[in-house]
């Protein structure tokens, strides 16, 4: 099965919970690869594959403390580069936005934001959109380059 890289947010070692969720969806299309940075990032390994991560790439440095998104981008496309993955699930904060978007301008990749759900297609994961206030859903996919896809807090339960 392919792999997914999974972004973690956590702090100094605790997960949270949208990381968590990302997990489980990033199973359903693939085998989760998480990639932790900054402090405490080793101490989420646990955790991280208790919750089904098959690998866990971890970096503490403290540019991810000292600066905003572009040492996490930098780890991340690193993290591509080794692991060649299916997709890039991302939490959808502010943060997760930029440092998606980000990633994706590098890699050459399309970028779908604000999933609330994420399925395997033949032509690579689908994922379902919530448009004006969850009255209408949308179902798209990347048709360029590896999918770099940001997922709302709250929109898969936690396996």
């Amino acid at each position: 099965m392919a792999e997914v890289l999974v972004y973690v947010d956590h702090v100094d070692g605790a997960v949270r919970k949208p990381t968590l969720e990302l997990l489980t969806l990033a199973r359903r299309i693939g085998d989760p690869v998480a990639v932790a940075l900054g402090g405490g990032a080793a101490g989420t390994a646990a955790v991280l594959a208790e919750h089904g991560a098959v690998r866990v790439l971890a970096a503490e440095a403290p540019e991810f403390a000292d600066y905003l998104v572009v040492p996490k981008v930098d780890a991340l496309q690193a993290a591509f580069d080794a692991v060649s993955p299916a997709a890039v699930l991302v939490p959808s904060s502010a943060e997760g936005k930029e440092i998606a978007a980000r990633l994706a301008v590098r890699i050459g990749s399309g970028i779908i934001t604000d999933a609330v759900d994420l399925e395997a297609g033949e032509l690579g994961p689908v994922a379902t959109q919530s448009a004006f206030a969850a009255s209408f859903t949308t179902k798209s996919r990347v048709s360029h380059g590896v999918p770099v896809i940001t997922v709302k807090p709250n929109s898969a339960p936690v396996e």
